[in-house]
């Protein structure tokens, strides 16, 4: 495939607000590619080279990208300066110098893989003179491509494609090609699952259909999606639900799945980050677990090894940086309580039920004589009332609260069941809880914030079945004069122009500036209401659910993935409770 027509693809793709056109799109655009090469144009798609959790680098800010384009087109850096301040887009710039220059080579010469060899060799440049080698490299491309491709090949490398869609409506849109609807999504997602490459995935099913799938296997090195816990009010409502159970406290830090072959280690946040560098003290540890290849799962958590106390969150959050990391491990020390077995000696683990994964990960870790690692402690449960001690006792410790397991049932990998319930000190109340909400936009502010220019945010929660996010609260208090001045730094970086193809929003709560999918901030309310405008679980003409008096109590929650937003589900068992 020539990368003018991939580029066709990215602009229909961009010009739609519709996800199911949006899915059609995307299935005409994998009929035509080639096996050996939709693996590509899967990470391409979604503004990457790599999987998602692999980490590379193109380092070119926007103001090398000047130098790029002045380089490319003969133009005086400080003209495309300015034609960058009419247009505010660098895509748009290199296009509009593209067609002022003409086509100066065949379009059938740029192909999607010289394409994507020369942008992956442009992010692989390192050492000494690096920055003037990447100019050279990407301004050498961009010169012989046509206007159309000139724009989305500069948005690429400044991760600004923005395209509006995630891995699941990839997964959609394969199954639209094979049968013209999505019916083969759910046959096709285990198998994503395990191996959250969606290229691999994109590639095995493109070669052989279902049939290619069988080869995906989980390996060391390529994370699995993490499973989700739903929630109950009270110990009451959980044996009721599960029976005889067993019980872990709730950390509040930040998830990990940990992965070992041989001396070779990777640590994966909950949304499948790469993070090995950030934690060195794990990674030296766990080469010393004494098997060869393991994958497992825990919760990292800032421990004061004297008093023996945790660690707030917002104190272990400051671990996850890519500079000062071996300061930061001296005054914060990580303890990882690991309470899940996947992988073990090239066997897979995570269709065996819960009890015997636990009993095979307390075998491997009551060997281990390493500070860093602990076995999160468990309990089994019968009754309520001893659950409930149980989880008053975590409390008083000043945790979370218990995340209660059924004994049988397997590791549901990317899913979020009653196989794994969470209770909180949260869920005590009508509303007393915590929801994770992901920011829409916001609106600009009055008074002393409009100076800021932001003064109320919007956000949704996540309609899993429909995968697209649906309004919920308009929020205008919680935050300090630094902290709205902060949100609004965070969400510009992601503002477009507008609204993305996943969300629902009534036209009268459209925000005065949209943002992508990205953000995850906590929210508390007192209560769960229904109304007329938000659209979060509403069906035909019947009202959505909204919160009454929201407030933001964390700021931004960068561990959590959109996907990981409290679900329409919740909301509509949360109202039910009241």
């Amino acid at each position: 495939m020539y990368f003018s027509e991939l580029a066709s693809f990215f602009q229909k793709l961009e010009t739609t607000d519709s996800r199911n056109a949006m899915t059609e799109i995307l299935a005409d655009l994998f009929s035509q590619a080639s096996a050996a090469e939709i693996d590509k144009i899967c990470y391409l798609c979604l503004g990457r080279l790599v999987p998602q959790y692999e980490s590379y680098e193109f380092n070119l800010a926007e103001k090398l990208m000047f130098e790029v384009l002045a380089k490319a087109y003969g133009k005086d850096k400080e003209a495309v300066k300015t034609l960058y301040g009419r247009l505010g887009d660098l895509g748009g710039v290199a296009q509009a110098l593209a067609s002022e220059k003409g086509e100066v080579k065949s379009i059938k010469d740029s192909t999607v893989e010289e394409v994507f060899t020369k942008l992956w060799e442009v992010a692989g440049v390192e050492g000494e003179g690096s920055v003037e080698k990447k100019i050279n490299l990407l301004a050498e491309l961009i010169a012989f491509l046509a206007p159309i491709s000139a724009k989305y090949a500069v948005r690429i490398p400044l991760k600004k494609l923005r395209l509006g869609f995630s891995d699941m409506t990839i997964l959609d849109s394969l199954s639209f090609m094979k049968k013209k609807d999505k019916s083969l999504r759910k046959k096709i997602e285990p198998f994503y699952n395990i191996s959250a490459d969606i290229g691999k995935i994109a590639r095995a099913f493109k070669e052989k259909d279902l049939e290619g799938l069988e080869s995906i296997r989980i390996v060391p090195g390529t994370p699995i999606r993490t499973a989700s816990a739903e929630r109950l009010p009270n110990a009451e409502a959980i044996i009721a639900k599960i029976g005889k159970c067993a019980a872990e406290p709730k950390y509040d830090g930040f998830r990990v799945q940990i992965h070992k072959k041989d001396q070779e280690v990777h640590i994966f946040s909950r949304n499948l980050e790469e993070m090995s560098a950030s934690f060195p003290e794990i990674s030296a540890a766990t080469k010393k677990i004494s098997v060869s290849s393991i994958i497992f799962e825990g919760e990292a958590i800032g421990f004061n090894s004297e008093t023996q106390e945790f660690l707030p969150f917002q104190e272990t959050v400051q671990r996850k940086r890519k500079y000062g990391i071996t300061e930061m491990a001296k005054k914060i020390p990580l303890k990882v309580f690991v309470f899940d077995l996947f992988f073990r000696e090239g066997q897979k683990l995570i269709d065996q039920p819960y009890h015997q994964r636990r009993q095979q990960l307390e075998e491997i870790f009551r060997k281990s004589q390493s500070d860093v690692f602990a076995i999160a402690e468990k309990k089994i449960f019968e009754q309520a009332c001893d659950l409930e001690a149980f989880f008053q006792e975590k409390i008083s410790q000043g945790l979370e609260g218990v995340v209660v397991k059924k004994l049988d049932a397997p590791y549901e990998a990317g899913s979020r069941g009653f196989s794994w319930i969470k209770y909180k000190r949260e869920e005590k109340g009508a509303l007393d809880d915590t929801l994770d909400c992901l920011i829409m936009g916001y609106y600009y502010g009055r008074g002393k914030r409009a100076g800021f220019g932001i003064g109320a945010l919007l956000v949704a929660v996540y309609n899993a079945a429909e995968d697209v996010f649906e309004s919920i609260a308009k929020i205008g208090t919680g935050l300090t004069d630094e902290q709205w001045m902060e949100i609004k730094k965070e969400c510009d970086a992601l503002k477009v122009e507008g609204k993305p193809a996943r969300y629902k929003v009534h036209k009268d709560l459209n925000p005065q500036v949209w943002v992508l999918p990205k953000l995850v901030t906590v929210v508390r309310a007192d209560e769960i209401t229904k109304s007329p405008l938000h659209t979060a679980g509403k069906i035909g003409a019947e009202a959505g659910y909204a919160l009454r008096f929201p407030r933001v109590m964390e700021l931004l929650r960068h561990d959590k993935k959109p996907e990981d937003a409290t679900t329409v589900k919740e909301i509509t068992e949360l109202y039910g409770m009241q």
